[in-house]
């Protein structure tokens, strides 16, 4: 700013005079020494060499105030990332304490969760835990999970902080997450939701043979957040089913009624 540069300048001219003022005073020590010239000029250089002096180390603090102020004209986030928010204007009297802005770092991105206190052994021994964005339609492997060590006691519930991995596209604050922790294991046949076909009172599915494609009805379980149904009755592991069935069924009628040539 112009007021550092006019203290800069200060401290340029404070020391050339400084300068000046040594060089004469060490010209009068020589002289006097010599005999050339009387006690009280030697005193007046020693004067003016001392005000010099006494000038020099003033300009230097004002420099250094002037600086100092000016640093607090500009703002220095302790983090890299994005400003979510911005609390003041240009212009605007802030006071010590006071936000100027809200910011996120993206490469550092959790979920805060509660869970109840009775779920606490389960979460802590969970080997695996999966965070879902349902207005993003997607679901993310979490890195890590912390259980804070503390409890509310008006909803008798836990927080967990759940590490997300770095640089998630789409993913900002405030955004609404479900957490699914793994606290158990069974093996069950599960095929996605798409490839369902539901007709009247009959749940089915397109089973693809080498040289047709057949409906079968299956018996359904419970579907999870994955777009994933459990297969009851129906289906045995290793069935190939068709995932499109509006197409799996024009080519199962075409396939039965051939045209005629």
């Amino acid at each position: 700013s112009s007021a550092v540069a006019g203290s800069q300048a200060q401290v340029a001219q404070a020391n050339a005079t400084l300068a000046n003022a040594r060089a004469s005073y060490e010209r009068q020590q020589q002289l006097f020494q010599q005999k050339f010239i009387s006690q009280a000029a030697l005193d007046r250089a020693t004067a003016e060499f001392r005000a010099a002096e006494a000038v020099a180390r003033a300009a230097r603090a004002g420099a250094g105030q002037s600086s100092a102020i000016s640093s607090y004209t500009v703002i220095t986030a302790p983090f890299s990332g994005v400003v979510s928010a911005r609390h003041v204007e240009m212009g605007e009297t802030v006071t010590p304490g006071k936000p100027l802005m809200t910011g996120f770092d993206p490469k550092d991105m959790r979920v805060i969760a509660n869970i109840p206190q009775y779920k606490l052994a389960e979460v802590k021994n969970a080997p695996r835990v999966a965070v879902e964005i349902p207005s993003l339609n997607k679901w993310i492997d979490a890195t890590g999970i912390t259980v804070l060590p503390a409890a509310d006691t008006a909803t008798h519930s836990i927080k967990v902080r759940i590490d997300l991995p770095t640089n998630l596209e789409g993913v900002i604050p405030g955004m609404f997450a479900r957490a699914h922790f793994s606290v158990g294991s069974a093996r069950k046949l599960i095929i996605p939701t798409r490839a369902v076909v539901r007709r009247s009172e009959v749940t089915a599915v397109y089973v693809v043979y080498p040289s047709k494609v057949s409906l079968r009805q299956i018996r359904l379980g419970v579907a999870n957040a994955r777009g994933q149904v459990e297969v009851l009755a129906g289906l045995d592991a290793g069935d190939i089913i068709a995932l499109e069935p509006i197409k799996a069924g024009i080519y199962a009628k075409s396939a039965a009624n051939p045209a005629v040539k």
